[in-house]
C-alpha cells in the first residue's frame, strides 16, 4: 500500500537521474496525497537510428488511475494502488501493464502500521527513505481517460507488492521499488519484464 509520499529533489536532479531533457520546474513536496498531480517518467517517442533524443521524458499526471473505459469517474472508485501479481489480469489495469508502465520518483512515502483495535494500540506513521537519501522510483502505471466533450486526463497508480521483512513489521504491502542502479542502462520498456519485489 502506498498513500502518501514525498519528491524533494530539484528538477535539474531529475533531469540527471533518469536522463530526462527537461523537467517543468517544481517545489518540493513533502505529503503528496492521491487526486494530486504527480510527477511520472515514461518512455520517449520512438527515436530513429542514430538520434540523440532522450528515451525519457517526464510528465505530471493525477494520482488515482482511471481506465480509459469508464464513462463517469465520479461513479468509479479511486485506484491509486495496483497489486502486481494480479494487475494484468484486472481489466482496470491490463492495458496499462501491457502499454504503459511508468516511473514514479520519489524521496520516500509514508505508511501506517495499523494494530488492531482490540489491542488499544494507536495507529504510528512511519516515514520510509533510501538509507543514504536520494531517489527512488516506484513501478506505475499510465492511462489517458477521455470525457465525452473530448478532454483528456493523464492519470497514474503505484504498483505493490508482498513487503519484505523489513517493511513486513509495517504492513504487508509496499510499493515495487526500481532503485537507482536501475535508472541508465536501456530505456523503461527494455525493462518491462523485471517488475519484482525488492530486497
Amino acid at each position: 500500500m502506498c498513500g502518501r509520499f514525498a519528491l524533494t529533489a530539484s528538477p535539474r536532479d531529475l533531469q540527471d537521474i533518469f536522463g530526462l531533457l527537461e523537467v517543468e520546474g517544481f517545489p518540493a513536496r513533502y505529503n503528496i496525497a492521491p487526486t494530486q498531480p504527480i510527477l511520472i517518467v515514461m518512455a520517449g517517442e520512438r527515436a530513429s537510428p542514430g538520434s540523440n533524443l532522450p528515451e525519457r521524458k517526464a510528465i505530471l499526471v493525477r494520482w488515482g488511475l482511471t481506465p480509459s473505459w469508464v464513462k463517469d469517474p465520479r461513479d468509479f472508485p479511486l485506484l491509486i494502488n495496483a497489486r502486481a501479481e494480479t494487475a494484468a489480469e484486472k481489466a482496470s489495469f491490463k492495458a496499462a501493464m501491457r502499454h504503459r508502465r511508468i516511473l514514479v520518483p520519489v524521496s520516500g512515502f509514508y505508511e501506517w502500521h495499523r494494530p488492531p483495535k482490540e489491542s488499544g494500540e494507536p495507529s504510528q506513521a512511519y516515514w520510509i527513505r533510501p538509507r543514504n537519501g536520494g531517489v527512488v522510483a516506484f513501478a506505475g502505471l499510465m492511462e489517458t481517460w477521455a470525457s465525452a466533450d473530448g478532454s483528456e486526463v493523464d492519470t497514474a497508480a503505484i504498483l505493490t507488492v508482498a513487503a519484505n521483512t523489513t517493511i513486513g513489521e509495517i504492513h504487508d504491502r509496499m510499493p515495487v521499488v526500481i532503485k537507482p542502479e536501475d535508472f541508465p542502462a536501456g530505456s523503461i520498456a527494455a525493462r518491462r519484464s523485471r517488475v519484482t519485489s525488492p530486497t
